[in-house]
């Protein structure tokens, strides 16, 4: 499944790479990429390990900026 989240409030380049980056990470991801310009994060996951894989997202995108709001 692929599916296109908006991350509002998203204000750092530096912090869209972080957060790219460590979603890549989470266990069942298939593919990531966080657009800065857009606000948006297109994630790629197994149908059956999706929500789990959001949650996880969910997760390391509130280390890294507490301000950033993940929407789907």
């Amino acid at each position: 499944m692929k599916k296109s989240i908006k991350l509002s409030g998203l204000d750092c380049a530096n912090c869209a790479a972080k957060m790219e980056q460590a979603v890549r990470g989470i266990d069942g991801v298939n593919a990531v990429s966080v657009n800065f310009m857009t606000q948006k994060m297109t994630l790629e996951a197994e149908d059956s390990r999706f929500a789990a894989v959001l949650e996880a997202a969910k997760k390391l995108i509130g280390k890294i900026d507490p301000d950033v709001e993940v929407g789907v």
